[in-house]
């Protein structure tokens, strides 16, 4: 009995050794591809040239012009000097910035624009801890991508991969110098792909759980067969570090910006001509679309590709040359990559039919328009049972805005125009789909809003056209 139960002992430790071995075996292992990929990950630091008194107002280097010799003797003794400019102003320190990775073995390096931004010299610190001055090729503030150039020959490069191959729960890797510490390691899984942060419209963020804190900024991310897939450049964080939501560019865009970099000094992007908005269930309820998906056309800018093109305000936008358009987020991700002058085949939704309009994508504006402030209305009133008091648009609204038609809100009644947030100066040009032309139009339409059924309305406020949603009890 004894040895029935050793034996049956045995057989349990046996099995249980046997779990950890292959739980052991089923993680993936970093050793060989640090040691592949290191040598061509770079530590980036800069120096910024500041007048005298700029640096000491900072409280960096007093001046010590003027004090009693033994009292200057002291304190340059006993305080770090920064080193002189041209014409003796001061500069300060290099700072260990920030991360980038070489992608030629003639000295190309990558890096965000934010690592490098307003540096007067750029220092590249390789891994065998030699120093190589950088030359900036170019940078683009959209992508956060910066190209740099380092003077060499045979230098470890990484191998790029393939962005667009990655899944969700897939491993990575991410090496760069937080805080500073060369070359630190750390590894997680993707935890999503096609991001969209705020005032980034043209990444789609790659968000893992690596972690990354300041000074991993511009350094590679890899993946398993140890191939960049792209460029650790955020964090979301209320700490200042890592929180678990790191986001980095996919290596395909940051190559696309850094070849135009390279060959043409700046960066060309796709343009629609357009303002869109996210389309939610009521959203897709009022167009007559299954379920909420697309991107909700509000505005058309004026002599714009779109226009040019026949695309209208209410239009749904539900995919890009076969690409479907699932949040609103994806089109300014698709439009971008596109070549101006190059043609784009759109699926839209308008009143309920699917249609197909191909159009001539044109070049992004370095900065865009806002258009005016809604002004003072006419004196044609009309009321109606949404509880507002309307007025026609004055021919200089109408060119003000570039608007056929439309009325603005004079005053806001008890009602569902309250309950939905409308305000006196509020421009309404589409009310259940219909376009309106005239404060009449608006109050016959009004008139026969169905009951109990989600209806769109498009406001113009402050220059910004948004379609709103609401339901009218019986």
């Amino acid at each position: 009995m004894l040895s029935l139960k050793s034996s049956l002992s045995g057989l349990c430790a046996l099995l249980l050794l046997g779990q950890m071995s292959l739980a052991r075996a089923e993680l993936p292992e970093f050793t060989e591809l640090v040691e592949e990929a290191s040598p061509a990950v770079v530590n980036i630091s800069t120096r910024q040239n500041l007048p005298q008194r700029e640096v000491a107002a900072q409280g960096q280097v007093p001046d010590l012009e003027g004090l009693p010799p033994m009292f200057r003797e002291f304190f340059e003794r006993n305080i770090p000097q920064m080193p002189r400019g041209p014409g003796g102003g001061r500069q300060r320190e290099a700072q260990s910035l920030g991360s980038g990775f070489i992608i030629s073995d003639d000295g190309y390096v990558l890096t965000n624009n934010h690592v490098i931004a307003d540096a007067d010299e750029i220092i590249v610190r390789l891994s065998d801890r030699s120093e190589l001055e950088a030359k900036l090729i170019g940078a683009d503030p959209r992508t956060d991508v910066a190209l740099l150039k380092v003077e060499g020959k045979g230098l470890p490069t990484v191998k790029l991969g393939k962005s667009q191959a990655l899944k969700v729960g897939e491993w990575v890797l991410a090496i760069g110098s937080p805080f500073g510490f060369d070359h630190s390691v750390t590894a997680g899984i993707v935890s999503a792909k096609g991001r969209s942060l705020p005032n980034e419209s043209y990444v789609p963020f790659i968000q893992t759980d690596v972690a990354i804190n300041p000074g991993n900024s511009g350094g590679p991310l890899f993946n398993l067969d140890g191939e960049v897939v792209g460029i650790n450049s955020q964090i979301f964080t209320r700490s200042g570090g890592f929180m678990g939501l790191s986001f980095a560019i996919p290596i395909d865009v940051a190559m696309d910006v850094a070849n135009q970099l390279k060959s043409e000094g700046k960066v060309s992007r796709g343009w629609l001509g357009v303002v869109i908005q996210e389309v939610n269930k009521d959203l897709a309820e009022s167009f007559g679309l299954d379920k909420p998906a697309g991107a909700l056309v509000a505005q058309v800018l004026e002599e714009g590709p779109a226009a040019k093109g026949g695309l209208q305000v209410g239009d749904v936008i539900l995919s890009l040359n076969g690409q479907p358009i699932i949040m609103s987020a994806d089109l300014p991700h698709l439009v971008g990559a596109l070549k101006p002058g190059s043609q784009a085949d759109l699926e839209v939704v308008r009143e309920g039919e699917r249609k197909r309009i191909t159009l001539s994508i044109g070049a992004l504006p370095e900065e865009g328009e806002e258009m005016p402030v809604a002004g003072e209305a006419g004196v044609e009133r009309s009321s109606n049972r949404l509880g507002v008091s309307v007025a026609e648009l004055s021919a200089e609204q109408k060119k003000a805005f570039d608007l056929r038609g439309g009325v603005v809100i004079k005053e806001v009644q008890s009602g569902p125009a309250a309950l939905i947030g409308l305000r006196p100066g509020d421009v309404i040009t589409h009310l259940n789909n219909q376009a309106i032309d005239s404060a009449k139009t608006f109050a016959q339409v009004a008139k026969e809003l169905p009951v109990n059924r989600s209806v769109s309305m498009r406001v113009l406020r402050q220059g910004r056209a948004s379609f709103i949603t609401f339901k009218l009890a019986e």
